[in-house]
């Protein structure tokens, strides 16, 4: 162990060793893909942290023991609901609303083919605490005006347990609509009390057609698809090139040919467009 992380160390409630760090680096990328840099050292170790106390371990040796046991099966969900970071608000990035509004839904309905209603398929892979699928369901619904009328349904997916929890109440703080367009807040958003505060709560109407499932995107994805859209926004910064072509072709042959990916304001995909062409900031369409 170094010196310097030695000293980092000794301040600590809990020792957390180099070895200790190594040991959940490499866990976590086996679990979930992500990687954890050296510079993640006391991020992790805060979250660790919090998951010790709450489990009235005395060691970060007595948590590794923990994940060992049984193949870690009982808190393999604990430790990635811990490690995750999520970050998000309303209209994050509106521009991909405002392409999912103005394009890439009036293509839908001019190229949806078929029997009966119209089919729309749409997937929020790294849902968060749902900010984003409820802004493309209002989105949509304030395009298309009558859902009823059409087949559409949304797919809203996490690692994170606890976040996918949030997300299915459809209730936020009121200070946390600000960035909803009027028109759409008015329509979609109800005044509630949330245990004594003033809250929002999505209606009816959106929730309807979202289903909020936990997935582990580095495993099986059980739909079959195909999606008209997909939303992986902010999502790829965590793992390393190979695996974010890997993602970025499964995701591709998720899509329609002629289906929309929207991507994250700091994220490329830089040398991995195979199907894809760009169209718009950090936007692409299926090329077939």
């Amino acid at each position: 162990m170094s010196a310097a992380a030695q000293s980092a160390s000794s301040d600590n409630e809990f020792p957390f060793t180099d070895e200790d760090f190594a040991y959940i680096q490499k866990l976590v990328r086996e679990i979930t893909g992500i990687v954890l840099g050296d510079h993640k050292r006391a991020m992790v170790y805060g979250r660790l942290a919090r998951r010790l106390r709450a489990l009235n371990l005395r060691s970060v040796a007595e948590y590794r023991a923990m994940l060992e046991a049984d193949g870690g099966k009982s808190e393999i969900v604990g430790l990635t609901n811990a490690i995750t970071t999520n970050l998000t608000k309303f209209f994050r990035e509106s521009h991909h609303f405002d392409h999912l509004r103005d394009v890439a839904l009036p293509d839908w309905l001019k190229n949806a083919t078929g029997a009966g209603k119209k089919r729309l398929r749409m997937w929020s892979a790294g849902c968060s605490t749902g900010e984003e699928p409820y802004s493309i369901a209002m989105t949509t619904a304030g395009a298309l005006g009558n859902l009823n009328a059409y087949d559409v349904k949304l797919l809203a997916t996490d690692l994170d347990t606890n976040v996918l929890d949030r997300s299915r109440r459809g209730i936020y703080p009121r200070d946390a609509v600000e960035l909803i367009p009027t028109n759409l807040r008015t329509k979609y958003c109800s005044s509630v009390d949330d245990d004594g505060k003033p809250a929002i709560s999505m209606s009816d109407d959106i929730r309807r057609i979202i289903s909020f499932k936990q997935l582990n995107l580095m495993g099986a994805w059980p739909m079959k698809g195909p999606f008209d859209v997909i939303f992986c926004r902010n999502v790829l910064i965590y793992f390393d090139g190979p695996t974010k072509r890997t993602l970025i072709d499964r995701y591709t042959q998720m899509l329609r040919p002629g289906g929309w990916l929207y991507i994250g304001h700091s994220e490329s995909l830089t040398g991995t467009l195979n199907g894809l062409v760009a169209a718009g900031r950090t936007t692409y369409q299926r090329t077939g």
